[in-house]
């Protein structure tokens, strides 16, 4: 008698489920204002210098139970090796704020040029004794490091 994982049966129990609750339309939903929705972008261009990177954007977050933070990674297509730069307390209020973020790279590890950067709107969550990281927005984005 064949044997079927009961985890592939509840993902295809939920998935039919979210499939008939996204085609049924929402009365509440059709005639309620829309919320700001919560966003982090990333500025086409960062700054480099003596291994030092700075990398900007802005945000928009609505609050949460925990800490929350924007933070940054940045590589180049040289590297399949990322580098963490910085992170900015978040203040979710619903508007839109600034963000920069700084950090240090080994020596030649980025150089002025084509990189990529990803930025998350991360909540760091209370849950018991731990913080479980929330994820509020994240984007990826192409930029330009110059001297500087």
């Amino acid at each position: 008698m064949p044997v079927r994982p009961l985890p592939g049966a509840v993902a295809g129990a939920a998935l039919l489920l979210l499939g008939s609750v996204a085609a049924a339309p929402s009365v509440a939903a059709s005639t309620a204002p829309s919320a700001p929705s919560e966003s982090v972008t990333v500025d086409a261009q960062g700054r480099i210098s003596d291994g030092r990177v700075t990398l900007s954007g802005t945000y928009r977050c609505l609050g949460g139970t925990g800490r929350i933070f924007v933070s940054s990674t940045v590589h180049q297509s040289s590297s399949s090796v990322g580098y963490g730069i910085g992170g900015t307390h978040a203040v979710c209020d619903g508007k839109e704020h600034r963000w920069e973020n700084q950090g240090s790279v080994p020596a030649g590890a980025l150089e002025a040029g084509p990189a990529h950067v990803e930025a998350t709107l991360m909540e760091l969550r209370p849950s018991g004794i731990l913080l479980l990281p929330v994820p509020h927005a994240v984007q990826h984005h192409d930029i330009t490091l110059v001297d500087g």
